[in-house]
């Protein structure tokens, strides 16, 4: 009878934590989407632009005074929330926008505004908004209220996609922890009865609320799910160290931008690639035969994306330990979307936060078969004069790709001719273990290796005894 107990009881337990982690689905679902363009954003641009300017990324003009988008780059937000919303599998019925200084503390839009959406949700027969912002819990719920209608952010709405296309068991482990850290302080929005629990016994007055109960397993689940990623993070570092004496390479960049399609070209692989935001979440590595190197690691990661969500970027930390490990951080680039420039900064941004943006980069602009003029493709060439422009559908530009790349690795490695005894087995095999041996000499008992290794190398050999060596 107690294990018929404890096992309803988990089951209870079990329950109750999928049903605040699931976010209900919006595929086939009729929207509206809404941007809000804010003045106050100044400061976030400024941050991005200085960060810009060190990675020399030319930044998009800003036309309105007050620091508001334009009319451009309004469009390439519609654009974007759009792609968002065809990965989700919504239905996008209209579009809303509006131009504030700040957002309305209650309903984020204005008085006006929101009875302008009210009445676009009646004549398009939509049954969902999706806004391109972040939205405060109480900003939710006062415009559903508004508006009768079910009402997603933007972090809803890549949560939505996240948890959708989460494959592994590592992925799921990491959307259930974003998704818990999103919904904790939205857990009222579930819960519209909460009527007060009364005691039972011996007890006096009002129980617990069903809220207060929600919220109690899930900042448990929350700190289970911390235990669970950081043991996978501290055994992704191991794995990823204990590869060593292979050089490696990470793609890396904004979501869609190709990331997936190069690697296939390069390593001759299939893995699942579509033009789709966020088409793959997990971290695919292959060999890839680098001219000059001979087999090097190459690792595809999940895209970036502007404002991603940090819930997201926390969770996929052990996801992005491949970029971490990298010798060579190869950042991909849609050359064709029209907002190129804010993409390239926004995949530094990310860099910075999970802090990697140190590493060497090379920068290529992709899918240059689809730009619409030379003009422009002249003017981006310009704008990133180190960048590598390519057509991973084409192929065309991959050769120069391997080049820079093998240039960078190259950077990081030195030449030597290292004098040594030839009882020296141990030195021996981490010479061919971190590098590559090119040639060797015997002659008595003594042996010269010809060799290409890491400059960490040099640190070991200055503590070996009888073994002299010197740069060529």
């Amino acid at each position: 009878m107690e294990e018929q107990k404890s096992s309803s009881a988990w089951t209870d337990v079990s329950m109750q934590i999928d049903r605040m982690t699931r976010i209900d689905s919006v595929r086939n679902e009729r929207a509206v989407l809404v941007v809000v363009s804010l003045s106050e954003k100044v400061s976030e641009k400024t941050s991005e632009k200085s960060l810009s300017e060190k990675r020399h990324v030319a930044a998009l003009p800003n036309t309105l005074p007050g620091n508001h988008l334009s009319d451009a780059e309004i469009k390439a937000e519609f654009d974007e929330l759009s792609g968002l919303a065809e990965a989700a599998g919504i239905i996008v019925a209209g579009e809303l926008s509006q131009r504030r200084s700040m957002p309305d503390k209650t309903t984020y839009l204005g008085r006006g505004k929101v009875e302008e959406l009210k009445q676009m949700i009646g004549t398009l027969d939509a049954v969902l908004v999706v806004f391109g912002n972040n939205l405060g819990a109480a900003q939710v719920r006062n415009l559903e209220k508004e508006l009768k209608t079910k009402v997603i952010d933007r972090t809803e709405l890549i949560l939505d996609i996240f948890s959708t296309r989460a494959q592994t068991h590592e992925a799921r482990l990491a959307v259930e922890l974003a998704q818990l850290e999103y919904s904790l302080p939205r857990l009222k929005r579930m819960w519209t009865h909460l009527e007060r629990q009364r005691g039972t016994g011996t007890q006096r007055g009002a129980g617990e609320k069903q809220l207060e109960v929600d919220r109690r397993l899930a900042q448990k689940r929350i700190a289970e799910l911390k235990i669970l990623l950081a043991g996978i993070h501290e055994r992704r570092k191991r794995e990823v160290a204990g590869r060593r004496g292979n050089r490696s390479a990470c793609l890396v960049g904004y979501t869609n931008a190709g990331k997936s399609t190069i690697l296939n070209q390069l390593t001759d692989s299939d893995v699942f690639a579509k033009d789709l935001l966020f088409a793959t979440l997990d971290t695919r590595t292959r060999h890839w035969q680098l001219p000059g190197w001979g087999p090097v690691l190459l690792s595809d990661t999940v895209g970036f994306i502007k404002n991603l969500p940090h819930d997201l970027i926390a969770s996929f930390r052990a996801t992005l330990e491949e970029a971490n490990q990298a010798d060579v951080l190869i950042h991909i680039a849609d050359a064709s979307h029209p907002d190129v420039a804010e993409q390239i900064s926004s995949a530094y941004h990310v860099l910075e936060e999970i802090g990697i943006e140190q590493k060497d980069t090379v920068l290529v602009l992709n899918k240059i078969d689809a730009v619409e003029s030379p003009e422009k493709l002249e003017r981006l060439k310009s704008h990133y004069p180190q960048a590598i422009v390519v057509s991973a559908k084409t192929g065309e530009g991959l050769d120069q790709l391997a080049a820079a790349v093998s240039d960078a690795l190259s950077r990081e490695f030195v030449f030597l001719e290292v004098d040594m005894p030839v009882s020296n087995g141990r030195l021996a095999a981490f010479l061919a273990d971190e590098g590559e041996v090119l040639s060797r000499t015997y002659e008595n008992d003594r042996a010269v290796f010809h060799c290409r290794v890491p400059r960490h190398v040099l640190g070991r050999l200055q503590k070996e005894t009888d073994v002299n060596y010197r740069e060529k």
